[in-house]
């Protein structure tokens, strides 16, 4: 393999376990701060037992992710450093107020909420939460920021062939942006909802501590539907802004080939990107394609095959990932609308709990296939129109790349395993150090 497809590699395995960790930190924050101010308003000392065990996960959750957070911006300087020298005068300066501003914030109120239970005014101390969670959503606007001008660079000239900040408010502005940063966020608030309900229903399911469980289920429950709903939502005006701005993203989506109106969307299709059709095509649905990207049943939507072919993205990775993300989207949604059927009646709903333990992955998948739609449905693009990948990677030998390749492989997975394994750990305790009892009378110890 070639250094730039080695280091395209170490960047994905870099990224995809990252945002393991990443969308965790985002909803279960926000979850965090709406525990505590609960128990600040009632006084209820089951919120701030609450509030204590989903924080020592947010913790642990949180630590993974700065960690790998760190290496993963290492490597535009190892692995990317054409590309860092190309782009460093816009995309520097976006991660540069990340790191100083919100990644700043975030990382000092953490520790003043960690350690400050017993020495900050319990007013003070909800406060640096609300700071952590504030700050966490706005580290991931910056770098959210920062991709979408990747996507769909604006606000620059061109000095001595690269290109140079012109406009700020331009970048941190456009559509492409604010749509993407909603997208992210909202799915993010989704894995944090989703997590908090599967976990809960685990302890529900055995009867401990349902005095923490069942409101703790049911704040997850709220949160969820709500960016749930949201994401759906949302997620057609990204369609329509594709057409505008990256018409062949848009065609990979749906395995779209032929210009022409009335297009179609597939139920299922099959795509032969040597031949430029579809092998299999299932269940079309006219006009689909072009009511999401134009609003109009009979607009043109342009094909694959009028896009020159060295400019055309993986489409069956792209295809498949967006079938995917929405498919189980879907099933969220599905899943969160069963939950308010049953939010009164979760202690007699056994197989319903058991489908929501089992669904906490079901967010995380999503999330990281529809960041394999957004990076590799820009290729060959790494700024779209402006630079190709092949061109952006560093002049170093491939062995090198496939040997650090390897070394983060096993550094990642033995991180990966201590992490998940200590958060097991920490929900099969359950707030039991806390002695609170549950309804039934018992009291659960650590």
């Amino acid at each position: 393999m070639d250094t730039a497809l080695l280091s395209r590699l170490q960047f994905a395995v870099a990224t995809y376990f990252h945002f393991l960790f990443v969308p965790l930190t985002l909803g279960l924050s926000i979850l965090l701060a709406l525990m505590e101010s609960l128990y600040i308003k009632t006084g209820k000392e089951d919120y701030k037992v609450m509030t204590r065990f989903w924080g020592k996960l947010f913790l642990i959750n949180f630590a993974i992710g700065v960690a790998t957070g760190i290496t993963l911006e290492f490597q535009f300087g190892t692995n990317w450093s054409r590309y860092s020298r190309y782009v460093g005068d816009i995309f520097g300066s976006l991660l540069a107020i990340e790191a100083t501003v919100a990644f700043f914030l975030e990382s000092t109120f953490i520790a003043v909420w960690a350690l400050g239970w017993k020495k900050l005014s319990p007013k003070m101390h909800l406060l640096s939460i609300w700071l952590v969670a504030l700050a966490s959503s706005v580290s991931a606007i910056w770098i959210l920021i920062a991709n979408s001008w990747m996507q769909h660079p604006v606000g620059y000239v061109m000095d001595h062939g690269r290109p140079v900040l012109a406009d700020f408010l331009a970048v941190i502005t456009q559509e492409y942006a604010i749509l993407t940063i909603l997208h992210t966020l909202a799915a993010a608030y989704v894995v944090g909802g989703f997590f908090v309900m599967g976990i809960s229903a685990y302890h529900i399911l055995k009867k401990r501590s349902l005095n923490i469980f069942l409101p703790s289920f049911r704040i997850g429950l709220a949160f969820a539907t709500i960016f749930c709903l949201f994401v759906v939502i949302e997620g057609h005006m990204h369609g329509a802004d594709l057409a505008e701005k990256q018409p062949a993203k848009l065609a990979s989506l749906e395995s779209h080939w032929v210009t022409g109106s009335t297009a179609p969307i597939y139920l299922f299709a099959l795509p032969d990107e040597k031949k430029g059709e579809n092998r299999v095509a299932i269940g079309p649905i006219p006009g689909a394609l072009s009511m999401l990207a134009f609003h109009r049943p009979d607009a043109v939507v342009k094909g694959l095959r009028d896009i020159p072919v060295d400019e055309r993205p993986p489409v069956m990775a792209t295809y498949l990932s967006f079938r995917i993300m929405v498919t189980l989207g879907a099933v969220l949604v599905l899943l969160v609308a069963i939950g308010w059927m049953r939010r009164n009646k979760l202690e007699s709903s056994p197989l319903y709990l058991k489908a929501m333990l089992l669904a906490i992955p079901l967010p995380y998948i999503a999330c990281e296939a529809g960041w394999t739609v957004t990076e590799v449905g820009r290729q060959p693009w790494i700024v779209y129109g402006l630079m190709k990948t092949s061109h952006a990677a560093s002049p170093v030998a491939s062995i090198q790349v496939a040997v650090s390749l390897i070394a983060f492989g096993i550094v990642y997975a033995f991180m990966g395993i201590m992490a998940f394994s200590l958060m097991a750990r920490m929900v099969r305790k359950g707030p039991g150090a806390s002695g609170t009892p549950s309804p039934d009378g018992r009291i659960e110890h650590a």
